[in-house]
Order: C-alpha cells, then sequence, then structure tokens
C-alpha cells in the first residue's frame, strides 16, 4: 500500500461520501447493493494496483456476495431481506480476513472469533500506523512533502467571492433558469443546515477512517499462517470416556421412549390420537416449539462433547461415534414428527411468515445434524464451523427463491379453492369441518412480494367468485394505503420488488375500481361488487 498512499485515502473518503450520497434520508433500496459493489471494487482496486492479489479461494466468496446483493433489491420480505444484508456483510467480511491466505473454508468458530477480533483493531489502529509508516517512508526517501499554500488560497477566495457575485447577481438577472439554479445552490449554505452539514462530514470522516482501516487489514493481517487449535486444541480433552458414554447413553435412552411413544400414537395415525383436554390443532401445535429446541441442544451437546472427551482407542471412538449416530438418528425421527404437526396445523390454518420459516428452517437443521455426526466420524470436528455457514447460507437461498410472501398467497388461496378441512374438539375423522375461510386482511401484513401473486390469483380464470372477491378486496386495500404514501422515491431507493407491485396493480386498474374503499370509516373498509365489506385493518397471527 506504500506505493500510492494517498490513493488509499482518496478511495475511502470517496466511499463515505458515496454511503451520505446513497442513504442520507433515503429508504433502504438498490442503494445497499450499489453501496456494498463500490466498496469491493474500490478496496480490490487499491490492493491489486499495489501489486496484492487475493488467494484463489478468496475469490469463492464473491458467489454468495452477488447472489446476495441482488436479492437486496429484488425481495422486500422482513426475513430474506434481513438476511440478504446479513450475509453480503458477511461474504464481505469473511473475504478481508481471508484475502491472502483464502483458508475461510478451514475455520474454526475459534478462528472466526479471533479474526473477527483482530479486524475491529485494525480498523481502529491500522490508519494511524500506515500514515506514521508513509511519511517515515517519504522522509528515508528524501522526499519533503510541500504544504499547501493555505493562506494565499484564503486570500485568493475572499479576493474572488465579491467578483464572483457581482457576474453571478448579473447572469441570474440575465436568465430565469439559471436563477432558480443559483438560488437551489445558495440554499444549501444556509446556517440553520450548517449542524446537518458537521454532522454528516464528521460521520463520512470516520466512515472513512474505518475503510482505510478494513482495506489495511486485508493488505498486511490477512495471511492466517496459524488457525487457532491447528497444532493443538485450544481445550485439552478432560472428560473421561465412560462418563461421557453414560451421558449420551441416557440421553440416548430417552429419546428412544419418547420416538417409541411418538410411533404408537402419533406416527399410526390420526385415529390413533386421543389426548384427554387437546383439540387436534391444539395437539398438532403443542410441542413444536420443545422439539426444535431439543435438537438445537443436542447440537450443542455432541459438540461438546466431542470437544472434551478423551477416546483413547479406536473402540471408544468408535463407540463414541456410534452413540452420536444413534442420537442424531432419533432426533431426526423428532423432527419429523414436529414437521408432521406443522403440516397439521397448516392444514388447518393456513401458512403465515412464521410457519413457512420454520418449514424452511427444519430441513436445513436436519442436514446439519447429519454433516456434525458425519464430521466426528471422519473427524474434521473444525469443519462444523463451514458446515453452520452452510446452512445458514442454504437456508437464506432457500427463502430468496421461495419468496415467502408470494408462497403464502399462493397457498393460502388454493387452500380456500380446495376448501381444506379443519378439526373439532376431537380426533376423529368425522369431526372434520370445512376449514377456515381466506383471511384476506392478513395479506395486507406482507410486503410488495405478495402483491404480483395476488393480482395473479385475481386474473386467474378459473378462481371461484367468493375467492376472486376476497383477493380483491385485499388488493384494493393495498392499492389505498399506497396511495397514502406520498414520499418522493428517489433513485436510490429503487426497489424492483415495489415497481413490480406498481405495475402488476396497474394491469388491474379497471376491474379494482369496482371495489369502493370507504375512507370514512374506521378501520376503513372496502365494498366490493357484490355489497360484501371487508376490513382494510392489519390482522397478524403466527
Amino acid at each position: 500500500m506504500n506505493q500510492h498512499p494517498n490513493r488509499l485515502w482518496i478511495v475511502a473518503l470517496a466511499l463515505g461520501w458515496a454511503f451520505d450520497f446513497l442513504f442520507w434520508q433515503k429508504p433502504a433500496g438498490i442503494n445497499f447493493a450499489i453501496f456494498a459493489t463500490l466498496c469491493m471494487a474500490g478496496g480490490l482496486y487499491l490492493l491489486l494496483s499495489n501489486g496484492i492479489r487475493p488467494a484463489s479461494r478468496s475469490l469463492w466468496l464473491a458467489a454468495p456476495f452477488a447472489f446476495f446483493v441482488v436479492i437486496s433489491f429484488l425481495r422486500q420480505e422482513s426475513l430474506t431481506i434481513f438476511l440478504a444484508y446479513s450475509l453480503t456483510l458477511f461474504a464481505m467480511t469473511v473475504f478481508v480476513l481471508n484475502y491472502l491466505s483464502g483458508r475461510w473454508i478451514e475455520y474454526s468458530l475459534g478462528d472466526y472469533f479471533k479474526n473477527a477480533v483482530t479486524l475491529v483493531a485494525s480498523m481502529v489502529a491500522q490508519p494511524v500506523s500506515f500514515g506514521a509508516e508513509a511519511r517515515k517512508a517519504q522522509v528515508e526517501k528524501g522526499e519533503v512533502k510541500k504544504s499547501l499554500p493555505i493562506w494565499p488560497i484564503l486570500r485568493g477566495l475572499l479576493f474572488a467571492l465579491p467578483v464572483v457575485a457581482i457576474f453571478a447577481s448579473l447572469l441570474a438577472s440575465a436568465d430565469v433558469v439559471f436563477n432558480q439554479q443559483l438560488d437551489n445552490f445558495v440554499e444549501l449554505f444556509k446556517l440553520e443546515k450548517l449542524p446537518e452539514y458537521i454532522f454528516r462530514g464528521i460521520y463520512i470522516s470516520i466512515g472513512a477512517y474505518f475503510i482505510a482501516g478494513t482495506i489495511l487489514h486485508a493488505a498486511t493481517k490477512s495471511k492466517d499462517e496459524k488457525l487457532v487449535g491447528e497444532d493443538k486444541p485450544v481445550i485439552a480433552p478432560f472428560l473421561g470416556f465412560t462418563e461421557a458414554s453414560i451421558v449420551l447413553g441416557s440421553v440416548f435412552a430417552l429419546f428412544l421412549a419418547f420416538v417409541v411413544i411418538q410411533f404408537q400414537y402419533f406416527f399410526g395415525g390420526n385415529a390413533n390420537i386421543h389426548i384427554d383436554g387437546y383439540t387436534f390443532s391444539e395437539y398438532a401445535r403443542k410441542g413444536f416449539g420443545e422439539l426444535v429446541t431439543v435438537a438445537f441442544f443436542t447440537l450443542l451437546m455432541l459438540l461438546s462433547l466431542s470437544g472434551i472427551t478423551r477416546r483413547e482407542s479406536e473402540g471408544q471412538r468408535r463407540t463414541f461415534s456410534g452413540l452420536g449416530v444413534g442420537l442424531v438418528a432419533l432426533v431426526l425421527v423428532m423432527l419429523v414428527s414436529a414437521y408432521q404437526r406443522l403440516v397439521l396445523y397448516e392444514t388447518a390454518y393456513g401458512f403465515s411468515r412464521l410457519r413457512t420459516y420454520t418449514h424452511v428452517v427444519l430441513i436445513w437443521i436436519g442436514l446439519l445434524l447429519i454433516a456434525t455426526i458425519v464430521l466426528e466420524i471422519l473427524r474434521r470436528e473444525r469443519a462444523f464451523a463451514l458446515a453452520a455457514i452452510l446452512a445458514a447460507l442454504g437456508f437464506a437461498v432457500s427463502l430468496s427463491l421461495l419468496n415467502v410472501d408470494a408462497f403464502i398467497v399462493k397457498q393460502n388461496v388454493q387452500r380456500e379453492v380446495r376448501g381444506q378441512t379443519d378439526y373439532k374438539d376431537d380426533f376423529s375423522p368425522a369431526s372434520r369441518v370445512e376449514g377456515e375461510t381466506l383471511d384476506a386482511a392478513y395479506f395486507l401484513d406482507l410486503s410488495d412480494d405478495a402483491v404480483p401473486a395476488l393480482v395473479d390469483a385475481y386474473r386467474t380464470p378459473s378462481m371461484p367468485a367468493s375467492v376472486k372477491e376476497k383477493v380483491g378486496a385485499a388488493l384494493a386495500c393495498i392499492r389505498y394505503e399506497r396511495s397514502l404514501d406520498k414520499r418522493d422515491i428517489p433513485w436510490q431507493s429503487f426497489h424492483f420488488s415495489r415497481f413490480q407491485a406498481d405495475q402488476s396493480l396497474t394491469q388491474v386498474k379497471t376491474s379494482l375500481d369496482k371495489f369502493k374503499v370507504n375512507k370514512a370509516d374506521y378501520p376503513v373498509m372496502v365494498t366490493t361488487p357484490s355489497g360484501a365489506e371487508f376490513s382494510c385493518s392489519l390482522y397478524y397471527y403466527d
């Protein structure tokens, strides 16, 4: 970096200014993707121009970075967008930590923690030390740094201001357009805006400082010559094999008893379920969270015991791995049970965001459990961090590709069309009654991602009139709510999901005009062409 020391500060300040330009008083949109891309491009430019090239395996992180950057302005569903932002920043951080070494695939959890702390320290200390080293290098080379002629510059500005003011007033009188632009320019320098400019200047400078420290860390501190616990474990195994086997064996016996009961009255069919005091839907919902919690703590227990248990012979290692395999197999059966409970609940009450998240995460928890025990058998426990990252990436990619809010609309509309069934207060098949009707108000709690799916359902020729009317009422409410937003959305906040929703609503404008929005009512009500009324108030359920 010493070849072009001034470039570092120019690029860092440019990125700080870009953040202000893209985000100051502007809603999130494509600005996040642009800024993240500029940061990567600016950092790579500085590093490559100084002959500092990345390790080939570090470049693999470009794939998740690019994917989640795009998702950040394609989707608006809350968890999907949160994961897109988080994993974009995560990919950028890991790229900085591994720029020279590319050993992120070999990282343990300890390596991530240690290097994250080192990165924070570099962001604070590296710019200062870099400036001192740059000045020292100039002195050693005999380069005398010329200072700016500050006082002559100030005197020149003082003489120029009245001259420029006179000519500007004459030109403003000669042209109306120039006069308006001049007024807008002068508006920027009003004294009441001075605190705002000072605040923005401060955070731009601080941001530039930290950006410079991050780039310097990638250039000098990302070699990873030695990983945590690579030569010897951080904590030497201290627990005896007998004690660990008793713990695993006891938990295995407990889980086995639970699974046997599950097979007896749950997997055997709905007719075998007879629990006094519970409706079928209560049974389907009850215990679901506990089963997922059991899976999570089983994973922690296996990782902890694997790290602290002494296994002094091949037989002990095989026994420990065998107990782990059996335990994971039983937990997977529990996850299947939890999945079935969730399906029953969705069948009775339809899909929501939380139920959709849980549907997807159960699959990835199961895969992570399988990966954990495989790594234990192969004695590659360090790779658990990579397995956990891949599971998290898989979960986030699944939600992104699924398009959660559009999925909920499609599933709930289809459920209404099929006339699925619900259960009364007992568990017999004869107790089935017509399922709950479509709750169109819930669609109002979804993001713009849901609007194209709602429009597609509304325009489906075979859609029953009663369902079409409910979907139309939801769209009328959504259109009304959007009409209340008078914000002028700048280009920095462009979002493809919002654009697609606008285009979709335009396609059914004429048809939606037949739905009358009663603005004077509270809550706001929509009257359909048939005379039915629907509330535009939001309704949330899990």
